[in-house]
């Protein structure tokens, strides 16, 4: 994958897939540092599992024998010398953490997490989603309780109109990060 915002977007479809009702989602960037970790309430994993979900040839999927996601992370995370740790227990859910080192040559660009948070939104309304994303000192969060509590009840969070006024608040707080910082957006 050539952004963590896509390696970001598999781990919460993991999370979805195992019956998540909440994901948080945290994402800082410093010059030493991009962390970004996932928590969910999912039905988490078995100390089995656990052992050997960083092995391509395990899945939980029936429709294909392999399962890629999580091993790519890995791989990408370390090889900017960044690390992966994920603790999982079953029937509460699992917290996934990637870093990885910006300043090494292989460190894949952030990338849209606009993109990202709003496909998940379309995709799974009901999801309570909590994301803070962090650039040093400066942050901002989204929350779909927030969204639910000025929208009201009756508008769902998956209505076109409502999924692009996302996306363009989260364009924009990530550029208001990013020209904070002095980065590109």
């Amino acid at each position: 994958m050539k952004e963590i915002a896509l390696h970001i977007l598999d781990i919460a479809q993991n999370s979805i897939a195992a019956r998540a009702s909440l994901i948080e989602l945290t994402l800082s960037e410093t010059r030493e540092a991009i962390v970004f970790t996932i928590v969910d309430n999912g039905s988490g994993m078995s100390a089995q599992l656990l052992a050997r979900v960083t092995d391509p040839f395990t899945t939980t999927r029936t429709a294909r024998k392999m399962g890629l996601g999580i091993p790519l992370l890995r791989m990408a995370a370390e090889q900017t010398g960044g690390s992966l740790t994920i603790a999982s227990t079953e029937g509460v859910g699992t917290t996934v953490t990637a870093l990885f080192h910006p300043g090494h040559i292989d460190c894949p660009p952030v990338g849209d997490m606009a993109g990202t948070i709003t496909l998940l939104l379309q995709g799974t309304p009901q999801l309570e989603l909590h994301y803070i994303h962090t650039i040093d000192n400066h942050s901002f969060q989204l929350t779909t309780e927030d969204l639910r509590a000025q929208l009201g009840p009756e508008i769902s969070l998956a209505e076109p109109e409502v999924i692009l006024w996302i996306r363009d608040y989260l364009q924009e707080q990530e550029t208001l990060l990013r020209e904070h910082k002095g980065m590109k957006a």
